[in-house]
């Protein structure tokens, strides 16, 4: 047997983040903006398919990310009060969001919160949003844990196995008392690797079964949740609340899953036809008549002029005429 033990090595700490003149981008915020942008994209091309105006995402988007980005902070703060309050603490650092520690589950939270204002204001139904966006927040989760991983966070309890994750000692959840080269659970990469999948479930799932009317988005909350809370149960820095022994973010994956299964339920019994339009009544969008090029169109009236002109020759030719013969 080899000597060298096989791991996944975590990336050199410089590439964390890198200077672009006088301004300092972080590969984290860059993640996450990748994942945004992703997920706007395709939620957008889902929507536009079914009806609605091309790029009314954005105006649901304008509200969801930023409530969203509040809220997963928000939550993750609060969950982990001891990293942020403490004597001689900086509470400036409660806002940096750069430095990794944002929770999905508050997130989700916040984001629902926008995109139902940004639905009011657009006029698109709220579920049908939800339903264009499930897959693609998948992707945006899957591309966002890769910024877990350029920030050394989100890994699991110490194993032996080949894809272990080789964190440094120095690193704030290094667990005191373990030996240096010790190697741990990848959660970032069984989460996109869980995402990736999820994706191509609710693909088959839509395509199956036709979900809409919220089913879709509920499938959704199922999948996350179920798998989000075996990840936090293997946790190495699970949240500081804990209630019957299980931490507090596991019991919001439970509670993800059986949100989903309840809001599948009460839409299946509330809505067992087919969704008429991604809108509103009386806030439909109609798709404008196909423009006529103006050359086109003064070619036409050219042409019509000219057959005019003629008709009008030829009918006083013929009045001559027979005036003439008379």
């Amino acid at each position: 047997m080899s000597s060298l033990h096989a791991s996944i090595p975590s990336p050199d700490p410089s590439w964390a983040s890198f200077q672009v003149g006088p301004f300092t981008i972080r590969t984290y915020a860059l993640c996450i903006l990748a994942g945004i942008i992703l997920a706007t994209i395709w939620t957008s091309r889902r929507l536009t398919k079914r009806g609605a105006e091309p790029g009314v995402v954005l105006d649901v988007i304008l509200w969801a990310v930023p409530l969203g980005i509040i809220f997963a902070r928000a939550y993750h703060v609060f969950t982990h009060p001891a990293d942020y309050f403490y004597p001689g603490a900086d509470l400036w650092k409660t806002l940096f969001i750069w430095e990794g520690g944002n929770a999905i589950f508050g997130a989700l939270i916040g984001g629902a919160v926008g995109a139902y204002i940004g639905c009011r204001i657009s006029g698109l139904r709220f579920w049908s949003f939800a339903d264009a966006l499930a897959p693609a927040l998948l992707l945006a989760q899957a591309a966002g844990r890769l910024g877990n991983y350029f920030n050394h966070e989100l890994f699991g309890l110490p194993t032996n196995l080949p894809w272990g994750l080789e964190i440094e000692s120095s690193n704030p959840a290094f667990p005191a008392g373990l030996p240096d080269g010790t190697l741990f659970q990848p959660l970032f990469l069984y989460e996109i690797i869980w995402n990736v999948i999820g994706i191509f479930v609710l693909l088959w799932l839509e395509r199956r079964f036709r979900l809409r009317w919220g089913k879709l988005f509920a499938s959704y909350l199922i999948w996350y949740g179920l798998g989000r809370s075996y990840l936090e149960s293997i946790r190495i820095d699970p949240s500081e609340y804990s209630f019957l022994g299980i931490p507090f973010n596991v019991w919001a994956a439970f509670g993800a899953f059986v949100l989903g299964i309840i809001i599948f339920i009460v839409q299946t019994r509330r809505h067992p036809g087919i969704e008429p339009s991604v809108y509103r009544p009386g806030r439909e969008w109609h798709k404008p008549d196909a423009e006529v090029d103006s050359d086109d169109t003064d070619s036409d009236d050219e042409a019509q002029g000219e057959d005019a002109d003629e008709t009008e020759e030829s009918g006083a030719a013929k009045a001559t005429s027979k005036f003439g013969t008379a």
